[in-house]
């Protein structure tokens, strides 16, 4: 009989990934995100220790919105004041700050608790092609042939 693998934190092996964002369809470039930042990829998944990976997300302003999603997706916030409920459209936020849309997509697909934040910490999204983790040697990982193989035909 097979015993059931439960790791530590202390046993938790961290790599760093790298994706390029650029024509990734954005709900499924952040499920496989999330999926890494979980530690779902990983035989040795634990859902009470926080095993996940590192990624590195370049290109954000590249990410492709399906349907009329640029025009008609809001993204609301409050500013805390009466009557302060502010909106922008995914377009407008495409273009001001596109490492937010990617962030925000993951996060609402990450748990909402303790772990969900620490989680969150190991996500960096950068609207260019460059980015400061050369040092960690990040591994290139190719989401859209993963989609594909995904697909039922």
């Amino acid at each position: 009989m097979k015993e059931t693998i439960s790791i530590k934190p202390t046993e938790v092996v961290r790599k760093w990934y790298l994706i390029d964002a650029t024509d990734l369809v954005l709900g499924r470039l952040a499920s496989q995100i999330a999926k890494i930042l979980r530690g779902k990829h990983k035989t040795t998944f634990t859902p009470h220790v926080d095993c996940g990976d590192n990624v590195i997300v370049i290109n954000a302003e590249k990410v492709a919105l399906t349907g009329n999603k640029l025009a008609d997706k809001v993204y609301y916030h409050h500013t805390g004041f009466p009557g302060g409920i502010k909106g922008i459209t995914a377009g407008k936020q495409l273009e001001e700050h596109p490492e937010r849309v990617i962030i925000k997509a993951v996060e609402r697909m990450i748990s909402r608790n303790k772990m969900g934040r620490e989680q969150m910490t190991k996500l960096h999204v950068y609207a260019g092609p460059s980015h400061p983790h050369t040092a960690q040697a990040p591994e290139t990982l190719d989401i859209a042939s993963m989609n594909s193989k995904n697909k039922r035909s």
